[in-house]
C-alpha cells in the first residue's frame, strides 16, 4: 500500500512531551511520572499504559461549583507513548518554572503532575461583585501543553511597555504581572460596549513577563460551562468568555 499518509509517521524523540505535529502532542511515559490530561484528549496509545480519573479535593470542587473554573483530568500512567489531541487545536509545549502561569482552563490539554493548580480571580476594576474573571493558577517546576485556536502571539510586556487584550482572546500569562480586568467603555453603563465596535471585557497587563493571546475571540469548542455568576450574565469580550462554548521557556 502506497499513499502520502505515509509521510505522517511517529515523531521520534527522547523528549518526554513533544509536538507531533502542530495539532497532536506525544507523551512518553517510563513508568515513574504521570501525566495529567483532559479528560477524552487520548487519540492513540502504544505499550502498558492506564486511564483514570483524577481526583479532585474537596476544596477544589468547591472552587469549580463557585467560580466554573476548574480542570477535568484523567491521570496517564504506565510505560509506553501516548497521543493526545483534542478538536484539531494547535498545541504549545510550556516550561513552568518559579514565577508560573495564569490560564484559563479551558486551554489546558496536559500537564505534569507534580505541578499545582488553583484557581483565582482578576478584580475587575469597577469593584463590582461578580464580574472578576476566574483563572487558573499554574506553579510548580515542569511542562504544561496549551491549546490555541490558529498560531498565537507571544507579547512581552515591560514596565515600560503594557499590554492589553481582550478577554475573550488571551490564554494565559505569566502569574506576577498585575492584572485589572476592565471595561471597554467610557460611558458610565459599564455594561454598554464602546459604542457598535463589538468590543467589551479587557484585561491589562502590567509588569514584566508575557501574555499569550490567540487569533480568536471564541473559546475553543470544548462543549462545556465555564463560569457562573455575573460575568456570564453580563458577557465578556464579543461571545463572552464564561458563556457556553462554541461548537520556549516562561518567564
Amino acid at each position: 500500500m502506497q499513499s502520502p499518509l505515509f509521510s505522517h509517521t511517529e515523531q521520534q524523540s527522547t523528549d518526554r512531551y513533544t509536538v507531533q505535529n502542530p495539532q497532536m502532542l506525544r507523551v512518553s511515559l517510563t513508568g515513574h511520572d504521570d501525566v495529567l490530561a483532559r479528560k477524552g484528549a487520548m487519540v492513540a496509545y502504544q505499550g502498558l499504559m492506564e486511564f483514570d480519573g483524577e481526583y479532585q479535593s474537596h476544596s477544589q470542587r468547591n472552587a469549580r461549583r463557585r467560580t466554573g473554573e476548574g480542570l477535568d483530568l484523567m491521570r496517564c500512567s504506565g510505560q509506553g507513548t501516548v497521543y493526545l489531541a483534542n478538536l484539531a487545536q494547535y498545541i504549545h509545549v510550556v516550561d513552568v518554572d518559579h514565577e508560573g502561569m495564569t490560564v484559563d482552563s479551558a486551554y489546558v490539554l496536559a500537564l505534569d503532575s507534580s505541578l499545582h493548580t488553583e484557581v483565582i480571580a482578576v478584580d475587575s476594576q469597577y469593584g463590582i461583585s461578580g464580574t472578576g474573571k476566574y483563572q487558573l493558577n499554574i506553579s510548580g517546576t515542569g511542562k504544561v501543553a496549551l491549546m490555541t485556536s490558529g498560531q498565537p502571539l507571544m507579547m512581552q510586556v515591560t514596565p515600560e511597555k503594557y499590554v492589553n487584550a481582550d478577554a475573550d482572546a488571551i490564554v494565559a500569562w505569566s502569574s506576577g504581572l498585575r492584572v485589572q480586568m476592565q471595561a471597554q467603555t467610557h460611558s458610565s453603563g459599564v455594561f454598554r460596549r464602546r459604542g457598535d465596535t463589538g468590543e467589551g471585557w479587557e484585561l491589562s497587563f502590567l509588569g514584566q513577563g508575557f501574555a499569550l493571546v490567540q487569533p480568536s475571540e471564541v473559546m475553543p469548542p470544548q462543549n462545556a460551562q465555564i463560569g457562573q455568576g455575573a460575568a456570564a450574565q453580563f458577557g465578556m469580550g464579543q461571545h463572552g468568555s464564561h458563556g457556553q462554548n462554541q461548537n520556549n521557556s516562561w518567564n
